[in-house]
């Protein structure tokens, strides 16, 4: 496979799915296995392996408490939530699911590694299962969805500004809100850090069950990791790289499918408006891009990070008239968003900002820098803090440098930027990782590519030692 006519792809560089024969009939799959390679062997093994890995963990999460938030713990009678593997439930204890876990990561890299040597159409449909079943799994390591649902009831029902209070705010009367019973501690009185585009769309569901509301979310993600992987394939003709490899980086990736998706999280939506904004910069369609662009970052504010980039990267190709159609597209949307949430929140809106700094507080070991201090047993200071944010600040300015002198490929910058942030944030889930995939899908870049995976490293090492909530000398 080349990158130029990779398997599967027709000369437009459109999807052609009767392009690959691998999956054509028993009879002529034996026949392509005893002709393929080892590599193809270990490529086609690895992919077919994530999804029914990913099965075993989504059934293994209705009697395996380390799989759930420790707020839910679901039990078989549960079955609003418990979803359709209620009945086939089993439980492997923590061992188990770590054990699980470390494989499916092991397979999700060598699937990685030898995807040029997998059809693109084997990929493609062990993508989709590994994406249905996470949606049809019970609610995986997180309860970010149920706080989605919160938010907008305290905004609708309660009149609370969700940027100001938390849950905790509904209070008993006439009775508690059970809501509040799914909802993380660490996360109960704390305010929305959401972007406002994402709070105006969860109230479509804040009136729904809880059961509802949780596989909504989860459909909006799936429906969202699917569209970012159909315009990563339309975005890997423009950029001559190989779909097939973008294919399996960003839809096999336990990080983004099996947390992104299991978890019903927004970082997918995020993750699409991103991909779209970066599509039509390529497509030259400036102002739509600008549009898109800002969108993203009002759903989750890391959505910016690609702004800038693009705004440099189109200032190089197409000059100012390129450049001003962006910021106007961004202008306008920032512009529509604002005026929206003054409406609706007044300035309480300011103060995600803070809430965000804040909750960097919580993560403790759940980071790079937080983790090797903890390690260390040396205290975090409010000096190591900022010295933390100048290093970011610096490195950001730097990749910006380096790309308006044309010496680095704006989307390698962007990718560079979104890895900068991973690594020296305070509190990084395992599903941040999905933050930079799209961006490594679209490079030529050897090292970034191994920035991604070390990304996915990191998010593996907090998915791991999440199993363990009893280890508190972390």
């Amino acid at each position: 496979m080349t990158v130029n006519a990779p398997l599967g792809a027709t000369p437009d560089g459109s999807l052609d799915l009767t392009a690959a024969s691998g999956l054509a009939g028993p009879a002529h799959w034996r026949h392509h296995l005893r002709t393929r390679t080892r590599a193809e062997r270990i490529g086609i093994g690895a992919t077919l392996a994530v999804p029914l890995l990913g099965l075993l963990i989504c059934i293994a999460a209705t009697r395996s408490s380390a799989l759930l938030p420790q707020s839910i713990q679901l039990a078989p009678e549960d079955s609003g939530m418990a979803g359709p593997f209620e009945h086939f439930g089993l439980s492997i204890g923590v061992g188990g699911v770590v054990a699980a876990l470390l494989v499916l990561l092991g397979l999700y890299l060598l699937a990685l590694r030898y995807s040029e040597h997998v059809s693109p159409r084997l990929i493609l449909w062990s993508v989709v299962a590994f994406t249905v079943v996470a949606v049809l799994a019970p609610p995986l390591f997180s309860t970010d969805v149920f706080s989605y649902q919160a938010y907008a009831q305290m905004f609708a029902h309660y009149h609370i500004d969700p940027y100001l209070r938390g849950p905790s705010s509904m209070g008993t009367y006439p009775l508690p809100n059970p809501i509040a019973g799914y909802i993380g501690s660490n996360w109960i009185a704390t305010p929305s850090v959401y972007g406002p585009l994402f709070t105006f769309l969860s109230l479509i569901f804040q009136a729904t069950s809880f059961a509802f509301n949780f596989y909504a979310f989860k459909v909006i993600a799936a429906l969202a990791s699917g569209g970012t992987l159909y315009l990563l394939w339309r975005l890997a003709k423009l950029r001559g790289v190989s779909p097939a490899r973008g294919l399996a980086l960003v839809g096999l990736n336990p990080m983004v499918t099996l947390y992104g998706v299991g978890g019903g999280h927004n970082d997918l939506l995020m993750m699409l408006l991103t991909t779209a904004g970066i599509y039509t910069v390529l497509a030259r369609r400036e102002t739509s891009s600008g549009v898109l662009l800002t969108a993203a970052a009002a759903v989750k504010l890391t959505g910016a990070i690609v702004l800038p980039f693009a705004l440099v990267g189109e200032v190089i190709g197409t000059g100012l008239r390129g450049s001003r159609r962006l910021l106007i597209g961004a202008g306008v949307t920032t512009a529509v968003v604002a005026t929206a949430s003054y409406i609706a929140f007044g300035t309480g809106i300011l103060h995600a900002v803070t809430t965000l700094e804040g909750v960097q507080d919580h993560g403790r070991w759940q980071s790079l820098p937080g983790l090797l201090f903890s390690l260390s047993g040396v205290a975090v200071s409010q000096v190591v803090r900022i010295a933390d944010d100048v290093v970011l600040g610096a490195a950001l300015l730097w990749l910006l440098h380096r790309v308006r002198r044309q010496r680095m490929d704006w989307i390698d910058g962007a990718a560079w930027a979104t890895f900068a942030v991973l690594a020296t944030a305070w509190y990084l889930l395992p599903w941040y990782t999905a933050w930079m995939l799209p961006l490594v899908a679209l490079s030529k870049n050897r090292r970034v590519w191994n920035a991604a995976i070390a990304a996915t490293l990191m998010g593996s090492v907090i998915m791991v030692a999440g199993c363990f909530p009893s280890w508190t000398w972390l």
